[in-house]
């Protein structure tokens, strides 16, 4: 079920209306049973998987609790459990096929053993959340959850089951367990939230990706500025798409009185990117520090050996992305930036972000990301090479390399307008956001400017959003 979807439409109020209906000792039902039923209108099977990594970690951190010398083994047999289901859905096939092809390479003849399964939606996010829990118990940061059906609840939360924010225990569990009472408030501010997120995939992000699809989906029939036209609109449709389901995930918890973490802080006006990697996704960004960065020793034991677990980092970033070399370049090159930032001793001045000197780093910061994106979205990494060796052919008339861009993306003038006029707010919103809280600010506007700002939103949804009930980019992972 998309959030995008008339089924949610009907099943969000239902939820909804249970939830505060019923007394708080079954709220934890309604919200289990909804996230499953939420969960299996994509494929009712897959259930199981998510039943089986839940009753794994229910049962591994109970166990720690009690037999505390046996707590190491427990840990590393749930995560050889939990790991290997993601291995098997995930990149069983990869590894196979990349094996194969390396001994084809020394000439010795091995065939690939593939297997026919689809890949669960949200497994990744899911299996991550788990896994974060079980950490924590292990480490005393919380204790286990003795309750199977709030502790499920707590695995399977639907507004961000399938895409997060990855939410940590100590965030979201207390909250499950928690008495709510209805806030008319918190439930007006998530669904601006929602509304907004809606505003950024529908309007903007779906509207790019036909012609980021266009182009991506046949690049060598492409060269020039369409490349950089379809790579910078990729960047933007990426962002909205993904940001979009996490503010309408967020704003839906709202509902139910239940607060997840900010997930992106306006990460296109980042001055480095390092900074950048701190403003988007940032429930990810925080789990891989918190727990493959730090472990490995951070920045506590040289240089040499931070600049090695940044790059492992980045790399089992890349390879939870997907199972493609593509996300591994993407992982690897991230990774480099941020060790050449530190070599250069590039640091971002939060204070100066009305200089000029701001303003240019984030543009290099914004063109250096679009460059990177091109892995992510690249089907190969022959794609990938031949849009770097390509986006700038024809560039000695610097008119007819622009027109025939626009001409390639087949983009007319009311396309023109629309994409500007959107663009243009969402980048009003973003560089309001780095100093304040754009939603609670309307809140203290006039009655009457504030509801001509929720029409208008409402009307430019509903006028120049792309219905169709497609699928959020980050799915797939």
């Amino acid at each position: 079920m998309l959030f995008n979807s008339l089924a949610f439409a009907i099943f969000l109020p239902i939820v909804f209306g249970l939830y505060w209906a019923l007394p708080h000792r079954l709220r934890w039902a309604v919200l289990l049973l909804s996230s499953c039923y939420f969960y299996m209108s994509w494929n009712a099977k897959y259930i199981i998987l998510i039943l089986f990594t839940t009753i794994v970690s229910y049962i591994s951190a109970i166990l720690m609790e009690r037999f505390s010398l046996k707590r190491k083994v427990l840990l590393l047999l749930t995560l050889s459990v939990s790991l290997g289901i993601l291995f098997i859905f995930k990149y069983f096939n990869f590894v196979s096929e990349s094996f194969s092809q390396i001994c084809r390479l020394l000439s010795i003849p091995i065939h690939s053993v593939t297997l026919k399964l689809i890949l669960p939606v949200g497994i990744s996010f899911y299996t991550f959340q788990a896994l974060s829990y079980v950490i924590d118990v292990y480490k005393g940061k919380v204790k286990a959850e003795h309750h199977f059906g709030k502790y499920a609840a707590f695995i399977t939360f639907f507004p961000q089951l399938v895409a997060g924010p990855i939410e940590r225990t100590e965030n979201l569990l207390h909250q499950i367990n928690e008495k709510h009472f209805f806030d008319y408030e918190q439930a007006a501010y998530g669904m601006k939230l929602m509304a907004w997120g809606f505003f950024k995939k529908l309007v903007i992000a779906d509207n790019l990706a036909v012609f980021v699809d266009l182009i991506y989906g046949n690049v060598s029939s492409y060269q020039g500025f369409s490349l950089i036209l379809a790579t910078v609109f990729f960047s933007i449709q990426i962002y909205c798409d993904f940001s979009g389901y996490s503010d309408i995930a967020i704003g839906t918890a709202r509902l139910f009185g239940i607060e997840l973490m900010t997930n992106f802080r306006s990460p296109y006006f980042s001055g480095t990117v390092k900074e950048f990697w701190s403003r988007w996704h940032i429930s990810l960004s925080t789990w891989f520090r918190d727990y493959i960065y730090i472990p490995l020793g951070g920045n506590r034991k040289g240089r040499i050996r931070q600049y090695t677990n940044l790059m492992i980092t980045f790399f089992a970033s890349g390879a939870w992305h997907g199972a493609n070399w593509t996300f591994l370049m993407w992982g690897g090159v991230n990774g480099g930036l941020q060790v050449g930032e530190n070599l250069l001793n590039i640091r971002s001045n939060r204070d100066t972000r009305r200089s000029l000197k701001w303003f240019l780093s984030v543009i290099l910061v914004f063109a250096i990301s679009c460059n990177c994106w091109i892995f992510f979205r690249a089907e190969n990494i022959q794609d990938a090479v031949y849009v770097f060796s390509h986006m700038f052919d024809g560039m000695g008339i610097i008119k007819n390399y622009i027109l025939r861009g626009y001409l390639d993306l087949q983009l007319n003038g009311d396309q023109v307008i629309q994409i500007s006029c959107s663009l243009l707010a969402l980048l009003v919103f973003d560089y309001a956001s780095l100093k304040e809280d754009v939603l609670l600010k309307l809140t203290k506007l006039p009655t009457m400017c504030r509801w001509i700002i929720y029409y208008i939103l409402v009307f430019w949804i509903i006028i120049f959003g792309k219905f169709g009930s497609s699928q959020f980019v980050y799915f797939q992972f």
